[in-house]
């Protein structure tokens, strides 16, 4: 029976450090979790103030991004080189058929025309040097 109770014994002290490990774990994501939503809140508040001087000037604001773009982009800020639409098309897990290289390769060349990226020779993008920060949304 006392062999029972040490293994019980044991087994509680086990969850207990595990329990505590938890714990700080959550503490941990808590203070980064609120450091990323103010960090978020932040950037949005500079959003809005960008868009309404845009709007006193008479800028038009810039069209937002759907989020395949923002993919693209996250892709080419990853990886910091020069891309073709079909490896963009690979890293993205799109299916090798020229149909999605073509979708991505316009997709491409739309954020060429928005000078988010550039077409330094033909077929291959990078980003352009001062990339512009768009809105998020989900038009496409």
């Amino acid at each position: 029976m006392r062999e029972l109770l040490n293994k019980i014994e044991t087994r509680q002290q086990l969850v207990r450090e595990t329990a505590k490990q938890l714990r700080d774990q959550i503490t941990r994501l808590t203070e980064q979790l609120a450091a990323a939503e103010q960090t978020l809140k932040r950037l949005e508040t500079t959003q809005e103030t960008i868009l309404e001087l845009a709007a006193e000037d008479g800028t038009p604001p810039p069209e937002p991004l759907s989020t395949g773009y923002h993919e693209i982009l996250a892709l080419f800020e990853q990886t910091g080189a020069g891309l073709r639409a079909r490896e963009v098309s690979r890293a993205l897990g799109l299916g090798p058929e020229p149909r999605h290289t073509e979708n991505t390769r316009a997709k491409l060349k739309r954020l060429v025309t928005r000078n988010i990226l550039t077409e330094p020779e033909p077929g291959l993008f990078t980003l352009a040097k001062a990339a512009p920060s768009a809105p998020e949304a989900n038009p496409s």
